[in-house]
């Protein structure tokens, strides 16, 4: 029988991001403070319940599920553009939708006119801040330009709360590519506002009996913390009332566990599912947490060449259909940056090792 209390000198060693292979050397993730997030109104990306129950294979794991397709209806639940703002292949539907909200707020918010949408953005969160959103960090929006030398130009944009949204159009100039950001993101900010965002006892109830027809479970697994449709009841209940933009900002970092295969080697170490949740609930995203896993990616390449260079194609491509959908990016983005980590630190392994002459 698992014990639910673990030594305080054990814990710090067990429950690490990594998988044993060692933490490789410090150092952070990005020369600048430009650091890619993770809102989602419009389509959130959850774990799948085996992957909260730490019970996921080693890399390459399958890819992440959308909540409208895990857990069946759940993403009508959600309110209105859950799924249909975000079909790639209706891309004129998509920009139709940034515009008319934009144009909405700018009206109840600047009056008639064209709106700075850049502007409008920085203003939506620093109203939150000043009405007493936690932001931690303060309310500044960051944008990051692809580096170019031509169009199409591509720009991403991280809130405060560590959400990200990239452009999501033809952009022939760099200008336009912020705009376009600036578009997405102010339009799942607004959304996000809605009750119907909100984690409540109703929420929770319905989207509990969605996964339990959809993986065909019983009563009793949704009431059992060990299983993994509990340990997703669980997280639900302990962030009743927080927005699906913050819930999302929690489940990215298990999103990056689980297809880190840190969650498996975790369960290996016999940790129990409560232990983990409660561990990485109050853990932030943060560069050691990236060093450790890009230290198990170079270690992965090690053993089989090419794994990198494999998972960083299937990454860029999983990022670009994403952008190009207006959805929401930070777990895409993470794990580009992970990997880009990982072939640094392996580029300076390789020339530490190279015979001096």
């Amino acid at each position: 029988m698992e014990s639910n209390i673990i030594p305080d000198s054990i814990r710090p060693q067990r429950l690490q991001p990594g998988i044993g292979f060692g933490s490789g050397p410090t150092g952070t993730l990005r020369s600048s403070s430009l650091r890619p997030g993770v809102t989602v109104p419009v389509a959130p990306l959850l774990p799948s319940p085996a992957s909260l129950a730490a019970s996921s294979g080693p890399p390459p794991p399958p890819p992440p599920l959308q909540l409208h397709s895990l857990y069946g209806g759940v993403g009508a639940g959600l309110g209105q553009g859950a799924g249909g703002h975000c079909n790639p292949g209706n891309p004129a539907v998509l920009k139709e939708a940034v515009e008319a909200v934009v144009r909405s707020f700018a009206k109840h918010t600047q009056g008639y006119g064209r709106v700075n949408v850049v502007e409008a953005l920085q203003e939506f969160w620093q109203m939150k801040l000043t009405r007493g959103a936690d932001l931690r960090n303060g309310a500044l929006v960051v944008y990051e330009m692809v580096p170019s030398n031509s169009p199409p130009y591509v720009c991403y944009v991280s809130l405060p709360g560590g959400s990200c949204f990239g452009s999501f159009q033809f952009c022939p100039t760099k200008a336009e590519a912020r705009r376009s950001a600036a578009k997405i993101a102010l339009m799942n900010s607004v959304f996000n506002e809605h009750p119907s965002r909100r984690i409540t006892d109703d929420f929770i109830e319905k989207s509990v009996n969605e996964a339990l027809a959809s993986f065909n479970g019983n009563r009793e697994e949704a009431d059992n913390p060990n299983t993994g449709i509990g340990a997703f009841r669980f997280m639900l209940e302990s962030n009743k009332g927080k927005s699906m933009l913050e819930f999302q900002e929690l489940m990215t970092v298990f999103q990056l566990l689980h297809w880190n295969g840190s969650l498996k080697a975790m369960r290996e170490r016999q940790c129990s599912r409560q232990e983990v949740l409660a561990h990485y609930s109050h853990r932030a995203l943060d560069d050691d947490m990236r060093t450790q896993m890009a230290a198990d990616w170079v270690n992965r390449e090690q053993s089989v060449a090419g794994t990198i260079a494999q998972e960083l194609a299937s990454t860029e491509r999983e990022l670009e259909d994403a952008r190009l959908a207006g959805r929401e990016l930070r777990f895409y983005k993470e794990k580009k940056d992970i990997l880009m980590l990982a072939v640094g630190q392996l580029s300076a392994a390789n020339a530490a090792t190279l015979p001096s002459h």
